[in-house]
């Protein structure tokens, strides 16, 4: 089995025990690096294969969507041979991957300690909900996190219930977070001759993500609230009603609020003392608000979008995920690649000497599992 692939992670051998999406997420964006990672899977395969609609040829795109440029083998790690093929690959690894609950490999002897008594160059990444102390026991669904976190309590009407994300934000979070930590692991390893044990868990990785709201209340005391699409610290920064439709309206600093108002018809409104500066503006949200809603409903969205841009000021139509993919290709940013000719979003990173790589198509289950064998037996 060829091993070997460009970019800068080519060489590394990656063993992908995990499965749904923060795992596989991490896996991917390092085997678009270059690395080689064999997706293991259990006899029925990864969760996600079944997560229907919608599909591709029959196959899940949830599954395809994280899944590219890895090979796949299924073991059952129940049957002594496949056990043993499992724990052939972790010894070879130079990274291995899993988000199982908490100790629940420790009887395959694919722990952390276990594989690093064989293979102490191995970097271990393990993935949980909640850590692997007092919340083991806690499964690590997503849903579950921005629940636990207090994302929920912050999205929403004011008024009205909690809602999630429209995305599994802390899997994904969770995800990057693993491949950052993956990779400074290996830095240290390329230093020191020795890998370690990466610990990743969805709710700290939540309580990161959630950044200024969090800092608010370890810092300062304060406990955030659901505001609709405003921002707590910052007005405008929110949807605004045009003539045909909402748009994006945002004043992040004095400056950007002058231009604002001058593009709207109404320069007076930066020199009133209630809305000058940025303070000001958010303390007199409520009466600035419907002064700048006049002024915007008199045109529509796509006039005031050109006009407001050309005058620098930050602003964007709340597109459909279509439309998004539609702007990023019209801004030349190339969103979509096709790995093995399957479509998919190309890699997030740009490099000007080692570009990421689309080659493999996400494989079938098992597809590799012959010649993965063959190779581990060597």
């Amino acid at each position: 089995m060829d091993r070997q692939r460009s970019g800068p992670l080519g060489g590394v051998l990656v063993a992908d025990f995990s499965r749904i999406l923060a795992g596989p997420y991490a896996t991917m964006l390092l085997a678009d690096l270059g690395a080689d990672v064999v997706k293991v899977e259990g006899p029925g395969g990864d969760d996600t294969r079944t997560w229907l609609p919608p599909v591709r040829d029959g196959v899940s795109t949830y599954y395809l969507g994280v899944n590219r440029n890895k090979r796949s083998i299924a073991l059952d790690l129940t049957d002594p041979d496949d056990l043993d093929v499992a724990r052939r690959l972790a010894y070879r690894a130079d990274v291995m991957i899993q988000n199982f609950r908490p100790g629940g490999l420790r009887r395959f002897g694919l722990d952390h300690d276990s594989v690093a008594a064989v293979n102490p160059r191995v970097v271990y990444a393990s993935i949980s909900g909640f850590g692997a102390g007092a919340g083991a026991h806690l499964p690590g669904y997503d849903l579950m996190v921005q629940a636990a976190s207090g994302l929920m309590s912050l999205t929403g009407d004011p008024d009205g219930p909690p809602y999630k994300a429209g995305v599994a934000v802390f899997d994904v979070m969770a995800g990057l977070h693993a491949a950052v930590g993956v990779l400074a692991a290996l830095r240290h390893r390329d230093l020191h001759g020795v890998g370690q044990h990466v610990e990743v868990n969805l709710l700290s990785s939540a309580l990161s993500g959630l950044a200024n709201q969090t800092s608010g209340h370890v810092a300062a005391g304060s406990v955030p609230f659901r505001m609709g699409n405003a921002h707590p610290s910052l007005f405008p920064y929110e949807p605004m009603p045009t003539a045909d439709g909402d748009l994006v309206v945002i004043a992040g600093n004095d400056g950007q609020f002058r231009r604002l108002c001058q593009v709207l018809g109404v320069p007076e409104l930066a020199d009133d003392p209630r809305f000058a500066r940025n303070q000001d503006r958010t303390a007199n949200r409520d009466a600035l608000r419907p002064l700048l809603v006049d002024r915007l409903t008199r045109r529509g969205r796509d006039e005031w979008f050109a006009d407001l841009t050309a005058a620098g000021v930050p602003c964007a139509p709340i597109n459909t995920v279509d439309d998004g993919v539609a702007l990023a290709r019209d801004l030349g940013l190339d969103p979509v690649v096709t790995a093995g000719g399957v479509p998919g979003v190309r890699h997030p990173i740009g490099f000007s000497r080692t570009p990421p790589r689309h080659d493999l198509a996400p494989p079938r289950l098992d597809e590799h599992g012959d010649e993965i064998r063959a190779w581990l037996a060597e």
